[in-house]
């Protein structure tokens, strides 16, 4: 599988010379259609590594490289799905996706069938016309997803979206956010904390050690894609589970 881009040596540290060290040479390579979990103990840099892909947060040292260049060439090519939905109460449903392609100059009628597609495809294509408020929050997310996928990024970072949702919205969502990857062709970084929703959707769990963080384990998930519902009740499944929580015990344990 071809790298995207590359994280070289990346340092972060909040606050000055004798500020928090927050990341310390983090290093990792990412592929064309990979689907990489970054999983850590709080604090562990998690969120921290997606603002410094997406150009939201200066690196202290080190680089991102990606396939054709710098990382700041390649903004639009990035969409980011923050752990709340970030909606603006005010406006439609339509008028949330829209958003990213307005900011690029597209007219709203030039702009009708890929809203119109991209709500589809996220299964609100009844919901164009609602607003935040009368939407569960599930749905939310569902049009989060939406908007950052409305320009066709080549990579997608999702920070914890899930997070804060029941079980049963959480799996659906998982589901669904596998079959957009799989037909739209992005990559994808995701954020967790949770061991059993990193096995069901990687192909590669990257475990980071408490802070300052770093990579401490790359574990491959050797299983066929489509992954369904049954997946997850195989001894397999229960294998990996167990694998990667030890990973992220030892993780924990690993201080400076």
């Amino acid at each position: 599988m071809p790298a995207l881009l590359s994280l070289e040596h990346l340092e972060k540290r909040y606050g000055g010379d004798r500020g928090t060290l927050a990341l310390q040479d983090m290093s990792l390579e990412v592929g064309v259609h990979d689907f990489v979990s970054l999983l850590g103990p709080s604090g562990c840099g998690k969120s921290t590594v997606l603002k410094m892909i997406a150009g939201l947060l200066p690196a202290t040292s080190g680089r991102i490289v990606w396939q054709a260049g710098a990382a700041e060439s390649h903004a639009d090519d990035i969409g980011f799905v923050f752990q709340e939905p970030t909606l603006m109460p005010w406006a439609s449903v339509f008028d949330n996706v829209w958003l990213p392609l307005r900011l690029e100059g597209v007219s709203r009628a030039a702009a009708l069938q890929r809203v119109n597609d991209a709500l589809q495809s996220v299964g609100l294509g009844d919901f164009a016309d609602a607003m935040p408020r009368e939407l569960s929050g599930g749905m939310k997310m569902r049009v989060s997803i939406a908007r950052a996928l409305i320009t066709r990024p080549r990579l997608l970072l999702m920070d914890e979206p899930f997070g804060a949702l029941d079980e049963i919205t959480r799996s659906r969502l998982n589901n669904d956010t596998l079959q957009l990857w799989q037909r739209h062709g992005f990559t994808t970084i995701f954020v967790t904390h949770s061991v059993f929703e990193a096995v069901f959707l990687s192909r590669r769990i990257v475990v980071m050690a408490a802070r300052p963080g770093r990579v401490l384990a790359d574990i491959a998930i050797h299983e066929p894609y489509p992954r369904s519902e049954a997946f997850r009740h195989t001894a397999r499944y229960g294998a990996w589970c167990a694998e990667v929580s030890a990973a992220l015990h030892a993780a924990d344990e690993h201080h400076g």
